[in-house]
């Protein structure tokens, strides 16, 4: 059945920018598009009211498994004091009717913005809830995990514990565990918290799933196969593709596959690699996690942190494991994304990925952050794709200049790779920030945060224009899933992914931006979401 869509304002995206006012759907995928000056009526019409219309948002990077799974704990993002953080711990417990021995997670905590002390929740500050029951809290980025005493003894984690190689353990001068887990190290305390039932893990799914798509997504590049406490890859793996059979799912993910390297063989044995799934679930890239955040200083720097001189952060892997699991990749036919905020990561995961090159994989470094001229001009010469985050600069402006001083003129500019050619796509890492688009593309746009600062924008000559970050959300990151003949724009025979919104984001105040919200997101030509 064709479904037309007149009296609207149709951005296609596509390389013409060509700009319709009616669009015509039929078995989720659009049919035609063409200008009218009469107004068209009758069965199957759907009066757009002089609404905008865009191709929907694809985010580059996600995690919809943890998104999912923080909604149902102890929500501490933008809590001023670690009193602040503690009282919405008590009160969790409180509400939630917690019993003891029974874990108590939490989320979203960042010491920047405490005011009474700057320094990482630990289990002297969370013993003050309780030491009756074990408590996990995660900081903002994901790198770090603070636990109490309770957390501690059922881990059997005490004096001189033993140190995890691309993680670390922090002790106190008698070598005792203050509760501060950093990286890989995180995983001694993470396999000791219970899993949830598959009900309980996809209904979370599905949760985050309508929710990101009343903000306009309809594709997205996902890390989830190690984001589900004591799950291996496989049972995730399972869970997706049976929901994606069964028509569950309502937005279009490209799993970023975050795997063991004693994973590997197995994986690939079983017929996975990069594109096996169908239109809702498939395979993508194997991710490779290479260090943490420039927050917590557990990035991974070339010369030490500004602030930090004895510190240069944790590589989560050596040059040789990471070249064996890309060898490995790239003989599966694999395509890689590597986490690399510091210097030092993007660097180690350039060169590994261009020792054997392998263009046609579209590799890609996620975060891209730290970096100098001669890296910036690597990317293009290795033909490596940058998935990059805008939604970032709104905290990181704040803490850049002391981690890294004057490294921070060549960081965070995409707008410089963007004129070099290379493929630049956009993502927010949601949950460590949330997927809102709007955010995300205001922030690239103004270069100044939510609050308008600073005034003149941070390092303004990397702003990208509108229509640079439109296509950053859309076109670029169907083309780093190899999907841009079927997604990312708005033409004839692709799939009929598309929102509808109030205002032109090409003639609207950048300001204005980060206010917009959308009217009705369509995914395969089914109104997914309606504010109304």
């Amino acid at each position: 059945m064709k479904t037309i869509y007149t009296n609207g304002k149709i951005y296609t995206l596509n390389d013409k920018r060509d700009i319709f006012n009616t669009m015509v759907v039929e078995d989720g995928k659009i049919v035609d598009l063409y200008n009218v000056e009469e107004k068209l009526e009758g069965e199957n019409i759907l009066d757009l009211e002089g609404k905008v219309v865009y191709p929907g948002f694809n985010d580059s990077h996600i995690h919809l498994g943890y998104y999912g799974y923080y909604a149902s704990q102890v929500d501490l993002a933008g809590t001023k004091s670690k009193k602040e953080a503690l009282e919405r711990i008590s009160t969790y417990i409180e509400e939630n009717k917690i019993k003891e021995g029974q874990w108590v997670l939490g989320w979203g905590w960042n010491h920047d913005y405490f005011e009474d002390d700057k320094s990482f929740l630990n289990r002297f500050d969370l013993d003050k809830v309780t030491t009756d029951m074990p408590i996990a809290v995660s900081r903002a980025c994901g790198h770090v995990l603070s636990v109490n005493s309770k957390a501690l003894e059922i881990a059997s984690i005490g004096n001189n514990p033993v140190q995890i190689e691309g993680g670390q353990i922090d002790i106190d001068e008698e070598n005792n565990s203050i509760g501060v887990f950093r990286e890989n190290a995180s995983i001694e305390i993470r396999k000791h918290i219970p899993r949830r039932t598959l009900d309980q893990v996809k209904e979370s799914i599905l949760g985050a799933i309508q929710e990101m798509n009343s903000w306009g997504l309809t594709s997205i590049h996902s890390d989830d196969l190690s984001s589900v406490a004591g799950y291996d890859y496989k049972e995730i793996l399972e869970l997706f593709r049976k929901m994606a059979e069964k028509g569950e799912l309502n937005i279009r993910i490209y799993e970023q596959c975050r795997l063991k390297a004693e994973e590997l063989d197995e994986f690939f044995e079983a017929g996975n690699t990069t594109g096996v799934g169908n239109d809702f679930f498939k395979i993508g890239s194997l991710k490779l996690f290479l260090d943490g955040s420039l927050g917590a200083r557990t990035a991974a720097l070339r010369k030490p942190y500004s602030d930090a001189p004895e510190e240069y952060g944790i590589i989560t892997a050596t040059e040789e494991e990471i070249d064996e699991m890309v060898g490995k990749a790239f003989e599966h036919n694999m395509q890689v994304a590597a986490h690399g905020i510091g210097d030092r990561a993007i660097e180690t995961a350039i060169k590994c990925m261009s020792k054997n090159r392998r263009d046609d994989l579209r590799n890609g470094v996620i975060h891209c952050q730290i970096t100098d001229s001669d890296m910036l001009k690597s990317f293009k010469e290795n033909e490596i794709l940058a998935y990059v985050q805008p939604i970032f600069l709104d905290y990181d402006r704040n803490i850049v200049w002391d981690r890294v001083g004057d490294r921070t003129y060549t960081s965070y500019n995409w707008k410089t790779l963007v004129d070099l050619g290379v493929h630049v796509s956009f993502g927010t890492d949601s949950p460590v920030e949330h997927f809102n688009p709007f955010h995300n593309i205001y922030e690239a746009v103004t270069r100044k945060d939510l609050n308008g600062l600073p005034e003149e924008g941070f390092l303004i000559a990397q702003a990208l224009s509108v229509d640079e970050s439109l296509r950053a959300y859309t076109y670029e990151s169907a083309y780093a899933s190899f999907e841009e003949n079927v997604k990312g724009t708005l033409e004839v025979g692709k799939f009929a992914d598309f929102i509808v919104i109030n205002e032109d984001l090409y003639k609207i105040d950048p300001m204005k931006i980060k206010d917009l919200t959308v009217e009705k997101t369509f995914v395969n030509g089914k109104e997914v979401y309606s504010k109304n």
